[in-house]
């Protein structure tokens, strides 16, 4: 039987108890008054509606007549998350429910905020605006033009849009991300006198290109207008694109082309578009809102309870199981760090994550997990030991008897939050297309709060398979090594070597 060497136990614990000082504060460097992150402490976690306090809303065709379709929902979708990037807001959740033609938000209120006006922000949020296209032109920057356009350069308006999806060029040369634009009858007959224009015009232009500019504009809101110097500027002007003319189209159908770094940018811009051309208003149907106080008063006891159970735990298992319980101990602190890491961001492969009250949840769900493996195998260690085995045979039978109870149990809970996550997480996630043949039997409910749950309860698994099952064991195998411990009643037996 090959034996573990003696410093493995040391060489392990000590990685683990830097995982959990780093997990939890972090590293910083400082120079002078400065202060650079180069590894978030839990204190960098970011934490959802439900602790932070925020807002939750759901975004529907005015007309509850209108069966809108998957695409205008998506052009709802785009068109919200434009407008809450447009207000800084970038921790937000945004669910398409195709199935109920309604678009799904939720997202934290600013730090330090306290005018708590959920009311005020979602009218703000589902002001979809106008499409209109203007004769343009532009240097040899590929940047957008940021000042409005003159309205005697206005070609047409978004009602003579018939739709934009995003595709794939025909080029033979290389494939290419594209906007594919189909207009009405009459958008057909404006956007062929207007390409006419600019298409003579590019013949002869050396200095300057000549393009039709796509532009969003919508209503100031209050708040803006109050900032405004020009009080009868209430017009708020957004370029989506800015495309040269290449040809004379007559046909009513054209591509945009050679603006696009990947395939999602080719979308987003054609989701746009379809927003600023659809045939009906939207409003928020339903909305509420949490208040940071109770958050963050419900946060600050799931913590204390959190703390006081693994005390509690921790005692419990350094009482009956000893020297193995000792061991669990340091598996068990390695296993929450890594739930902490995972989800502050401390991996520079794995994002930051929105921890919500049930993410906590899931944290300690899974330590109770971890717990569970700590004992079983602390248990099939002990029954080797009164069974007469040496130390060396208890533990290493113990361990291997131990895994395939360990496992069912891990397993099982692994295949429940990847379902989790799956039924209640976005559309486009990794877990949503695994489980896409088997989705049709659930309705669309996607819940931010679920998901964390979800999420916590994966990463804690998987850290309770790398800390209580491998890093244990190894710690075990090795710490039984050392002389002075390598006695049967540390591991819960009677007999006397």
């Amino acid at each position: 039987m090959k034996r573990t060497p003696k410093p493995v136990f040391f060489i392990v614990a000590a990685l683990i108890l830097a995982l959990s000082f780093t997990a939890l504060f972090g590293v910083h460097t400082y120079y002078g008054d400065r202060v650079d992150t180069v590894i978030r402490g839990a204190n960098g976690i970011r934490t959802g509606i439900d602790i932070s306090g925020g807002v939750e809303a759901t975004f529907a065709p005015a007309d509850e007549s209108i069966n809108a379709t998957d695409a205008q929902i998506d052009a709802m979708k785009e068109v919200i998350v434009l407008r809450m990037i447009g207000k800084n807001i970038t921790d937000y959740e945004a669910y398409a429910d195709y199935d109920n033609d309604q678009v799904i938000i939720r997202f934290p209120w600013a730090a330090g905020e306290t005018n708590f006006n959920a009311k005020d922000t979602i009218s703000e949020l589902g002001q979809l605006g106008e499409l209109r296209f203007y004769y343009d032109e532009k240097e040899s920057s590929n940047a957008l033009p940021t000042e409005p356009p003159k309205d005697d350069q206005l070609i047409l308006t978004g009602e003579m849009m018939e739709s934009a999806t995003a595709g794939w060029s025909d080029s033979t040369t290389a494939m290419e991300a594209v906007v594919n634009l189909k207009f009405t009858d009459k958008g057909a007959e404006r956007f062929a006198n207007a390409t006419k224009t600019q298409y003579s015009k590019n013949a002869g232009a050396t200095d300057k290109k000549y393009t039709i500019s796509i532009w969003q504009v919508r209503d100031k809101t209050e708040e803006e207008l109050a900032a405004s110097t020009d009080k009868t500027d209430k017009l708020v002007f957004t370029c989506l694109s800015n495309p040269i003319v290449e040809a004379h189209i007559t046909n009513g159908e054209a591509v945009i082309s050679g603006a696009f770094g990947e395939y999602s940018e080719a979308a987003e811009l054609a989701n746009l578009i379809n927003a600023g051309a659809l045939p009906f208003s939207i409003e928020a149907n339903n909305y509420n809102t949490v208040t940071a106080t109770m958050g963050e008063r419900a946060l600050e006891l799931m913590v204390i309870a959190g703390i006081v159970a693994f005390v509690l735990i921790a005692i419990f298992m350094l009482l009956y199981y000893r020297l193995s319980g000792f061991v669990a101990i340091i598996a068990l602190i390695g296993q929450v760090a890594g739930s902490i890491a995972a989800v502050s961001g401390y991996f520079a492969a794995i994002d930051s994550f929105t921890l919500t009250l049930p993410g906590i949840a899931g944290i300690i769900l899974s330590i109770g997990m971890g717990v569970d493996a700590n004992i079983i195998t602390s248990e099939r260690i002990k029954e080797q030991i009164r069974m007469g085995r040496t130390i060396d045979s208890a533990v290493q039978n113990g361990c291997k008897e131990s895994f395939s109870a360990i496992f069912d149990g891990n397993i099982t809970v692994l295949i429940v939050s990847i379902v989790l996550m799956g039924v209640f997480g976005p559309t486009d996630s990794i877990f949503a297309k695994l489980l896409h043949p088997f989705l049709f039997m659930f309705p669309v409910s996607t819940s931010g709060a679920v998901y964390s749950f979800g999420y916590t309860l994966l990463v804690g698994i998987i850290f309770n398979f790398i800390m209580g099952v491998t890093c244990s064991r190894l710690m075990m195998k090795s710490v039984t090594r050392l002389k002075f411990l390598r006695k049967p009643w540390l591991l819960g037996g009677k007999r006397h070597e």
